[in-house]
């Protein structure tokens, strides 16, 4: 084979080489820049991550966030991450889609393929105490957990019943009696972290240092009120201290999340917040949760307006934590 023959794949293999190595750097690179009469100044960007188009519709419609003018967004599992700035704070932002193992799948790959300093995650719940929580608030919960991963029990025997934590004879209607579900017991689920042994958890309790500046940052946010022609007849409120549940049913009924609010002392329900807190605490991110509330579990309401509401009122506490939060610096050059 000639040189010149032998000359054309090598440099085929050396541009290979060359364009994975460009492609490469490029997932890892979406941090800040700043030029300074010396140098560049580059931050760690913040990670914000939500599930559905009425949250996207947040964020675009309110002006606050502008695109990177070059390389805005990365598309990487059929997930777009969306690089730019939020009243100047340097942000990374993806729509996950719904569900835990979307939201998780999403987090991870955000957390594996760019520096970020960590996780601010704003979406939509249900209320499970209306005197707590009314449609319009945002909860700040200082913890969430899964609650729909169930071990069924056995059907009781004839001299014996094997109750678990949730027993269906219990709410027979209209009156208690044996019931061929039985019963089931919530189970935790196993935490890992990195250079320790797999531990069983219930609560996945958020970040306490980020879960504090939101407390402070939050206690004089005015929240809206209207949404186009609709408004709430009462001001909403940021509640802080509360507890979320997740799991990967969509709560409608009133007897079961009287169960979850008296049983695990839960004041919301959706379908994705553990699983940001889960992911979160196995690679030590700090993160945070809002959730606006845009439903009461077991109320008809087909109201469009209050899930907007309700998100444009989560996104609006996310922003003003995220400008509070001071971003580290990586390197000066």
């Amino acid at each position: 084979m000639s040189s010149i023959n032998l000359a054309v794949p090598l440099v085929l293999g050396l541009l290979l080489l060359m364009a994975q190595q460009s492609m490469q750097k490029s997932l890892k690179s979406p941090i800040a820049e700043i030029q300074t009469s010396n140098c560049k100044i580059a931050f760690l960007r913040l990670g914000l991550v939500f599930t559905s188009d009425v949250n996207e519709k947040a964020l675009r419609d309110s002006g606050l966030y502008k695109p990177d003018s070059e390389d805005p967004y990365i598309d990487i599992a059929g997930r777009r991450f969306q690089m730019g700035s939020l009243n100047n704070t340097p942000i990374i932002y993806v729509k996950t889609g719904s569900l835990s193992v979307n939201v998780a799948t999403a987090v991870q790959i955000l957390l594996d393929r760019f520096r970020v300093h960590g996780i601010s995650f704003f979406g939509n719940a249900g209320s499970l105490d209306e005197e707590t929580l009314a449609p319009g608030d945002v909860s700040v919960p200082e913890a969430v957990a899964f609650t729909g991963i169930w071990e069924w029990k056995k059907y009781p025997t004839e001299d014996k019943l094997e109750d678990g934590r949730l027993v269906f004879r219990e709410f027979n209607y209209p009156h208690n009696g044996e019931n061929l579900l039985g019963s089931v017991e919530f189970r935790k689920v196993k935490l890992f972290s990195e250079g320790e042994p797999p531990r069983d958890v219930f609560m996945l309790p958020i970040s306490k240092s980020w879960y504090n500046a939101a407390t402070e940052a939050l206690k004089d946010l005015e929240l809206r009120r209207c949404y186009k022609d609709v408004c709430l007849p009462y001001t909403p409120k940021v509640v802080f201290g509360s507890r979320g549940s997740t799991s990967d049913m969509y709560l409608k009924n009133k007897a079961y999340g009287n169960f979850l609010r008296d049983t695990f002392k839960v004041s919301s329900v959706d379908t994705s917040s553990a699983s940001v807190a889960l992911t979160s605490l196995s690679n030590e991110k700090l993160f945070v949760v809002f959730r606006g509330v845009s439903n009461v579990v077991g109320e008809v309401s087909s109201d469009s307006t209050l899930s907007n509401l309700a998100s444009i009122n989560a996104f609006l506490a996310a922003t003003k934590f995220i400008n509070s939060i001071p971003i580290p610096r990586v390197a000066c050059e």
